[in-house]
């Protein structure tokens, strides 16, 4: 359903495309990267994601906050920074919403664009690459827009998991509410596992699979030491996914070099995590045209096909990985980008996607109980 007070909006893209349609939720101007997200569920979970920082997102699916807003699904504190939609709906019709849809994105400050044609739009993206826009609900010129976006810095360069990244440590506990929660495999083991998680912009049902996996996790800072991690005794290390271009996060990319050198101790990184052992490991990391986002994405190698969840709009360079160092343990099957690797000899490997979402299949959750037993084999 449409809302019926129209109220006109546009989006303005760095290349002069302007896309007129009518705003909702939050009233203003955002600026960021435009990029798009082709799953048809999740919404919640999405505009929470902390991967998605400084970015307007636009969702494939035409419409948009039918079921609500509910008290569980939300990953995490930090939002896009605006939302673009080809319907949204001002009803809700689920049993466990709490919230409307729209009222919620206004407590949250999201500014959001409905009645554009956004496959026209998501085209546009594909044939010339995530660009920044505007997206307004003000009486703005178009040459004020585009004023502002010369004046926005792009995405590669920015370092961007040190502001979503929290301030002090905390430990969590909760477990994921499903049916496939796992905990009762390792109810037999004497004592906890114990996880260092750097968070670099960390998902809530990441937190939440680790413990249903028998772990406590223990979240630092993005700029932690290296004695910072160690002096807490970690069974294991955990890098979180998070926003920004890669090789900007130095502190993270020297804390992985000097845990790798010490390898002793079992590595599990994810998402941007991975990215920054790829660097640490004396690779390079690219900006892909328009990114991997969305829930139906194959991964594998030697016919081994998962079917993932993604958000990142960087990759490893696979000709800038030492095969004497490291293995290629899964790829990307749309475009060959690399989405798997592990360490020679030692217990520590990473994934370009998200084996904590479960967008329908959980063909990844197995890579927590991989890094579960490199641990258990090390108590």
């Amino acid at each position: 359903m449409i809302n019926p007070y129209k109220k006109n909006a546009k989006l303005v893209l760095s290349n002069g495309i302007v896309f007129p349609g009518f705003f909702f939720g939050a009233s203003g101007t955002a600026i960021g990267e435009i990029v798009f997200n082709t799953g048809m569920t999740g919404y919640q979970e999405v505009i929470t994601d902390p991967s998605y920082y400084g970015q307007i997102l636009t969702f494939t699916y035409p419409e948009i906050g039918n079921t609500g807003i509910n008290f569980e699904d939300s990953e995490s504190n930090i939002n896009v920074k605006g939302i673009i939609v080809r319907n949204f709906s001002s009803n809700s019709s689920n049993w466990r919403s709490k919230k409307n849809f729209n009222e919620w994105l206004v407590e949250k400050n999201i500014i959001g664009l409905y009645g554009i044609d956004t496959r026209a739009l998501v085209k546009i993206l594909r044939s010339n690459g995530s660009m920044n826009g505007v997206l307004t609900s003000e009486d703005r010129t178009l040459e004020s827009c585009l004023k502002i976006i010369n004046e926005t810095p792009k995405m590669e360069g920015l370092n961007l998991s040190k502001v979503v990244s929290i301030k002090q440590q905390y430990l969590w506990q909760n477990h994921t509410e499903t049916d496939f929660d796992v905990r009762k495999i390792y109810s037999e083991k004497p004592n906890t596992l114990k996880v260092v998680a750097i968070d670099f912009g960390i998902k809530k049902s990441i937190l939440n699979r680790f413990v249903s996996h028998g772990c406590e996790i223990l979240v630092l800072p993005a700029q932690s030491s290296l004695n910072d991690v160690l002096s807490n005794k970690p069974d294991g290390i955990f890098f979180s996914n998070g926003p920004g271009d890669p090789s900007s996060v130095t502190e993270g990319i020297d804390l992985a070099r000097s845990l790798i050198e010490y390898g002793e101790i079992p590595m599990f990184g994810i998402c941007l995590g991975h990215q920054i052992f790829g660097l640490a490991l004396g690779g390079s990391t690219y900006k892909l045209p328009f990114g991997h986002r969305g829930l139906n994405h194959p991964c594998g190698k030697n016919s081994q096909i998962e079917i993932t969840s993604q958000n990142h709009g960087f990759a490893i360079d696979p000709n800038s990985l030492s095969k004497d160092i490291v293995k290629i343990t899964h790829y990307n099957l749309n475009d060959n980008t690399v989405a798997g690797l592990e360490v020679n000899n030692k217990p520590i490997f990473s994934v370009q996607y998200h084996p904590e979402a479960g967008p329908g299949p959980h063909d990844s959750d197995y890579l927590f109980k991989k890094f579960v037993s490199l641990m258990l084999e090390r108590c």
